[in-house]
């Protein structure tokens, strides 16, 4: 049976360090970083060959660049051999643009859906989206409510 490795991105490291104390687990060691031209850079600092990866990354504050910082951090984790990679996004980044409300206008939250499903997430877990309508390709999402 696989164990849990549970990663933090940088978007809300408080909330991933109580969620790690209250599960009794350690944070991943992972290292992001910004390259010369401001391109994310991420490091996945220990073997996940194998493990059930939790990744806790908010979509809140500089989306964007946290969206982007997730998604390479899926990846790594899937090319590194992980098991499964469960994507923690209390916040979901784009997830008010839910359905065409004009001609032409994008779907953005189910382009960000399908983003983290092709970067390798395996099940998605966030809170209170704004439809629930949101579901990646090939990809799981569970939505928590809040009390």
């Amino acid at each position: 049976m696989p164990n849990i490795v549970l990663f933090s991105g940088s978007s809300h490291q408080d909330l991933s360090q109580r969620v790690a104390d209250r599960l009794g687990l350690e944070l991943g060691k992972v290292v992001t970083k910004k390259f010369s031209n401001q391109e994310t850079s991420v490091e996945i600092g220990e073997s996940v060959r194998g493990e059930d990866v939790y990744i806790i990354q908010s979509g809140c504050g500089e989306i964007n660049d946290n969206l982007m910082e997730l998604l390479i951090m899926i990846n790594a984790c899937k090319i590194a051999s992980s098991s499964r990679v469960t994507a923690v996004i209390p916040c979901f980044p784009y997830a008010r643009q839910d359905k065409k409300d004009k001609s032409r206008a994008p779907i953005s939250a189910k382009l960000v859906a399908n983003m983290l499903s092709v970067a390798g997430a395996d099940h998605i877990i966030t809170m209170d989206l704004h439809a629930s309508q949101i579901q990646g390709k090939h990809c799981r999402v569970e939505e928590l409510y809040h009390c």
